[in-house]
């Protein structure tokens, strides 16, 4: 996983995420120092993450999104399990972890082409595009807006590929990420620069904790630390 180039972030316009869908359990979340609803909830910046356990499977299963500009059906995304909400954006919940938003959302496409169109047709335009080895061979990144979170599209660069796209990973922006190491100790990775300047990122070790997502924690935006 890796960080997404500096994008404006905004709220309140065009199509954002509700919820996020996960197939973990609450307490492997309030272990990685989330906190969690007893609806089985982690309110994290505007987003809901709804945690549903291992009896819906493993990792993000799904997600809601509300203000697209097309109707969302089955095949609407790609084959990317969506559904539309109108339910307001959450209250930001405090965590123990000093998450603030989800910062990026990885999803993987065996044709990046393809489902980016997908994206575009719900009126959510590509805001920027980057090659990397990040995920061990060279992939094709696509970045989108949707709201506080970063879209981020992966796929091989080139290939038309059949089947549909999966989601990948979250990275989560903490306010403090040395304080995000003292609480999780060695479930959280080394810590890195990140792509976008004056940001640090480290990777935490899920796994170890019974959640089944990869994720990562990042360092504020420079504005964000200053204001």
């Amino acid at each position: 996983m890796t960080s997404a180039p500096a994008v404006t972030r905004v709220l309140g316009m065009g199509a954002t995420i509700d919820e996020i869908i996960v197939a973990d359990p609450p307490e492997a979340w309030a272990a990685a120092g989330f906190s969690v609803d007893d609806d089985g909830v982690s309110r994290i910046g505007s987003v809901r993450v709804r945690l549903v356990g291992r009896d819906h499977g493993k990792r993000i299963v799904g997600w809601s999104l509300r203000d697209t500009a097309g109707s969302l059906d089955a095949d609407s995304l790609d084959g990317l399990p969506t559904t539309a909400s109108d339910a307001p954006p959450a209250a930001p919940a405090a965590h123990p972890n000093g998450a603030t938003h989800i910062d990026h959302v990885v999803v993987l496409s065996p044709a990046v082409d393809r489902t980016a169109k997908a994206i575009e047709g719900l009126g959510v335009p590509a805001r920027g595009e980057r090659a990397t080895d990040t995920y061990g061979a060279p992939m094709r990144q696509v970045f989108f807006r949707l709201g506080e979170v970063i879209l981020e599209l992966v796929g091989s660069p080139g290939v038309q590929g059949e089947g549909d796209p999966g989601f990948f990973g979250l990275a989560i922006a903490v306010g403090d990420l040395a304080h995000a190491r003292t609480l999780l100790g060695d479930h959280l990775g080394d810590t890195k620069d990140a792509v976008q300047p004056g940001r640090q990122i480290a990777t935490l070790r899920h796994r170890e904790l019974g959640m089944s997502v990869a994720t990562a924690l990042m360092s504020p935006e420079p504005r964000d630390k200053a204001g």
